[in-house]
């Protein structure tokens, strides 16, 4: 009885000082997604994402990726994972709405208080996805209590731009933030990010077909104990070690891809959990028909994968699974 006292207080003690602490688990059983509306071919970002491809059709284009979009909440919800969803703006056009993890993210202070970041958008219509109010109402109605909102948006006056979790590829648990510098990632808005949050920050650059890659969640995902990366893509000799040993450091498995897996969207994952604690790996079909099995038996150490069909999503909108969600906390 003394021994189970004893325990009791030792646990106690630790989740005070922060030793233990569900509010900086790396998983969430609850996402956010804003249906693609609007769904199209965005000629505002098309510089700067190669991944993103044109369509003849429009209507079609829509009408697949809303079928797509809600097959997809449809199945994260028959696994047990939670969705909160929200519409795309009316009164004005935003093709890539169904990205929103660009432009906010949330977070647990160490109160275990929901936090929210708005970001800063490279193009209008990206910006013109930035909601908070309308945000806040939606989490606040599905019992989410937002204490604080962190925004960043005015360095869109500065042309300095940082777009969210696909910028950024967090380590929650420690509070490290990766982030592959481009015209989508800037350092001095990293930097405000992680001095606000309590990260600290390890920037790269990386490449495809000669070309900085648009977003760091591209090319490579932080899971518990795993991590997907593209090592190829970052040319810089001390740049790849560096990322390399942090990644080690914090004991994750290193799951290597290539360019090309790495073009079919295999950085483009995401680990959640479901309500009952269970590990899932979200990815597209994409995604799952280019991992190696080998490299598939890796994954599934950390957790039941979940592919997803959202062919045209990716193809035309240049972003995957990991876009689509947006991580509740």
């Amino acid at each position: 009885m003394i021994k189970r006292l004893y325990l009791f207080v030792f646990i106690s003690i630790l989740f005070i000082t922060g030793c233990v602490s569900s509010s900086f688990r790396q998983t969430t059983d609850t996402v956010l997604m804003v249906s693609p509306d609007d769904f199209a071919y965005n000629t505002e970002t098309a510089d700067s994402n190669i991944f993103q491809h044109n369509s003849t059709s429009a209507s079609k284009t829509n009408n697949e990726a809303m079928e797509q979009f809600n097959n997809m909440v449809k199945k994260l919800e028959s696994e047990n994972i939670r969705v909160i969803q929200m519409k795309s703006r009316k009164d004005i056009k935003t093709p890539d709405a169904v990205f929103p993890n660009n432009w906010f993210s949330t977070h647990r202070d160490n109160e275990k208080r929901t936090v929210v970041v708005l970001y800063p958008m490279l193009t209008p219509n990206r910006r013109a996805e930035v909601r908070p109010d309308i945000l806040k109402e939606k989490l606040e109605d599905n019992g989410v209590k937002v204490s604080k909102i962190i925004n960043l948006t005015h360095y869109c006056n500065q042309d300095k731009i940082l777009e969210g979790t696909g910028s950024m590829v967090l380590d929650r648990v420690h509070k490290v933030a990766f982030a592959s510098l481009s015209p989508r990632t800037n350092k001095d808005v990293l930097e405000d990010f992680c001095k606000q949050l309590g990260y600290r920050s390890l920037t790269f650059h990386s490449y495809n077909k000669g070309k900085l890659i648009y977003h760091s969640n591209v090319m490579m995902s932080v899971g518990t104990d795993f991590a997907v990366i593209c090592v190829e893509c970052i040319k810089d000799e001390s740049e790849k070690k560096k990322v390399l040993s942090e990644l080690k450091n914090l004991g994750k498995r290193i799951i290597e891809i290539s360019s090309e897996q790495m073009e079919n969207m295999c950085g483009n994952i995401i680990e959640l959990h479901d309500i009952d604690g269970n590990r899932k790996i979200i990815m597209s079909v994409s995604a799952y028909s280019n991992f190696s099995p080998e490299q598939k038996k890796e994954i599934e150490k950390s957790g039941t994968i979940l592919p997803f069909d959202i062919h045209t999503i990716e193809n035309i909108g240049g972003g995957s699974a990991r876009c689509m969600l947006a991580e509740i906390f």
